[in-house]
């Protein structure tokens, strides 16, 4: 009886410490997102990116936009779209802007050079179009996600649903070429293929360490059924990075 209470015990200490690095982790991406409303003002085209750190700036952005706040935004997922109309936040699309002043995004990934690996939230190819129409990309993160090298969360690989396993088997010829440490798999959601906003699967890819993501990139663009990776290198001019003792800024 008491080892059975002793059991219970410690496992709600581990869900009150679960519990607590959840709320810190937030509490962190809410620091890093009001940091980046110094790169925005009023009147600028803004893209909005999608994740739960692109989230709270959104939230930040709605605020002001209630205050008065003039702005034109081009969301980088439908998610991010229902989030800021419920927020009245005004929207566009890049058929009718070509250009954005400021991308505001999140990141799995960023190293010291500011390369990036996006799309583990399924974004990834609108997030990199929205990018790269953009003056700027700022990304906001907690530090957890400043690696000295890429590689360690898999590499989100957009694919067309034609051709998956010729696909699948040329990704495969590609990781074996750069090293890769881990394996390949297919992105599922309650049981079936993720799928995303464009209508695409998702191949996650387990390289380890990406010691040349230049040569990773081009490889990877270099195989048919692949729509675009999550790769962001070169769109990253700055970042704000937020952790116990406040927030970093890279760039």
């Amino acid at each position: 009886m008491n080892l059975r209470r002793s059991l219970l015990s410690r496992e709600q200490i581990i869900r009150f410490y679960n519990y607590c690095e959840i709320i810190l982790s937030d509490e962190l991406k809410k620091q890093a997102a009001l940091a980046a409303m110094s790169e925005v003002k009023s009147g600028m085209r803004i893209g909005l990116g999608t994740g739960s750190t692109a989230k709270h700036f959104v939230d930040y952005l709605g605020a002001e936009v209630a205050k008065g706040f003039e702005c034109l935004c081009v969301p980088t997922s439908i998610a991010t779209m229902q989030q800021a109309q419920a927020l009245n936040i005004p929207l566009t699309t890049l058929d009718e802007i070509d250009r954005l002043d400021v991308t505001v995004d999140g990141a799995d990934e960023i190293d010291e050079q500011m390369q990036l690996i996006k799309g583990g939230g399924g974004a990834l190819l609108r997030e990199k179009i929205v990018a790269a129409a953009s003056d700027k990309m700022v990304v906001i993160a907690d530090t957890s996600k400043l690696v000295e090298t890429l590689g360690k969360f898999a590499l989100p690989i957009e694919v067309n649903k034609f051709g998956l396993g010729a696909t699948q088997n040329a990704v495969s010829d590609v990781m074996q070429q750069t090293g890769a440490e881990g394996g390949l798999v297919l992105r599922q959601s309650d049981g079936k293929p993720f799928e995303t906003d464009g209508g695409h699967f998702i191949l996650d890819a387990s390289f380890g360490r990406i010691s040349n993501a230049q040569t990773v990139s081009e490889k990877l663009l270099n195989v048919p059924g692949v729509v675009q990776h999550g790769l962001f290198l070169g769109l990253c001019a700055k970042a704000y990075l937020a952790d116990a003792t406040g927030v970093k800024q890279l760039g």
